[in-house]
């Protein structure tokens, strides 16, 4: 999988773009920011979009543990992702990318954006965009990464449950970029 380099300005959500501007406001002359430079009310406008995960294991041999989501997301997966693997709650042919691009923020401890086109039950597109930033309690090792989910259709409305699930069409991947540091 090929991840390219990107400026900030790749990342079209307006609220993905705070929170890259605010990531690196907080991070300061770390690598990382700690998680406890997060302060939930700055968020709260937001939090349907967010979800969390864990970093588990070693380097080589990690795993991701979602911590939180909103009711919302819940939702757009389909089930209550809440304490479980991301490896366990992904399947098909598109798990391996997607394991592949949270590995590659633990790797480079870099903020990733992925832009991929889906469809819902009814065929309609629908950009899913996805800002991945990494946060460590130690300022070098990540530990925990912010997951930004927005979901946007030309067509308007969308239906947004089971939207990861669904198969109306096949999954095209726009994007994959390494956000450059401020």
């Amino acid at each position: 999988m090929q991840f390219q380099s990107a400026r900030p300005d790749v990342i079209r959500a307006i609220n993905q773009r705070w929170l890259l501007k605010t990531w690196n406001e907080r991070r300061g002359e770390q690598a990382l920011p700690t998680w406890q430079a997060l302060e939930g009310r700055e968020y709260a406008a937001m939090s349907r979009h967010l979800c969390f995960f864990d970093v588990v294991g070693k380097s080589g041999n990690v795993r991701f543990l979602m911590r939180h989501h909103s009711a919302w997301l819940g939702e757009v997966y389909g089930f209550d992702c809440h304490n479980q693997y991301l490896d366990e709650m992904q399947s098909g042919r598109f798990q391996g990318a997607l394991i592949a691009t949270y590995q590659h923020v633990v790797a480079t401890r870099a903020p990733v954006y992925a832009s991929v086109d889906i469809a819902d039950r009814e065929g309609r597109l629908v950009h899913y965009e996805r800002l991945l930033l990494p946060f460590g309690q130690d300022g070098e090792t990540v530990d925990r990464i912010l997951a930004s989910l927005e979901m946007v259709s030309p067509d308007g409305a969308f239906e947004h449950r089971n939207l990861v699930t669904t198969n109306a069409r096949p999954a095209s991947f726009a994007l994959y970029a390494t956000i450059q540091s401020a």
